[in-house]
């Protein structure tokens, strides 16, 4: 199946204090990991507030401006080709080809959204999305109404438990820190 995807790399990294997407981890910057993870993908592309021209990638702004991830996952469904978006965050360095295979695996015309649950939490940035969300998310950022896991549990969402995708536990890990990136 085709599938758009969109990596986010729109926020500040306030908290890990310089540009994320260009952080070198083992010789590559991270947002070439996530890259990499969406091989399979007919269309990639980025969502950022600057220019990124060293990844030879379509960049693409926020439609509705600094709304946080829900902001970016909008304009990705906006600009995607085709009917399923993987959406990806620049600083998530462990997703694989693998991982996207195992959730598209879970397509199903009846679902709107595919999304992971890891530790009791969703991980809204690093899942599918269906095209039909998008009027849904225009409204909900109007009303800026932006938090994930509610507006995620308010879709007609399929719910795959990490456990039994059977991948590497630190697949889903986020960098916030640099100390994140210890030991991985």
């Amino acid at each position: 199946m085709d599938f758009s995807a969109a990596i986010l790399a729109g926020g500040r990294s306030s908290r890990f204090g310089q540009d994320k997407a260009r952080f070198m981890y083992k010789d590559k910057a991270l947002l070439s990991w996530v890259s990499a993870s969406l091989s399979n993908a007919a269309e990639l592309f980025l969502i950022a507030n600057q220019a990124y021209p060293e990844f030879k990638l379509p960049v693409y702004s926020d439609i509705i401006a600094s709304q946080g991830p829900l902001s970016g996952i909008h304009a990705g469904l906006s600009y995607a080709k085709h009917d399923w978006l993987a959406v990806a965050a620049c600083d998530m360095p462990f997703l694989t080809p693998a991982y996207w295979d195992a959730l598209l695996d879970f397509v199903e015309n009846k679902y709107q959204i595919l999304s992971v649950a890891h530790e009791g939490k969703l991980e809204p940035l690093a899942s599918l999305y269906h095209k039909s969300c998008l009027p849904f998310f225009e409204n909900r950022l109007r009303q800026q109404r932006l938090g994930m896991q509610t507006l995620i549990r308010q879709m007609d969402v399929c719910i795959v438990p990490f456990e039994t995708l059977e991948l590497d536990p630190k697949t889903l890990a986020n960098i916030n820190y640099l100390s994140d990136l210890k030991n991985k």
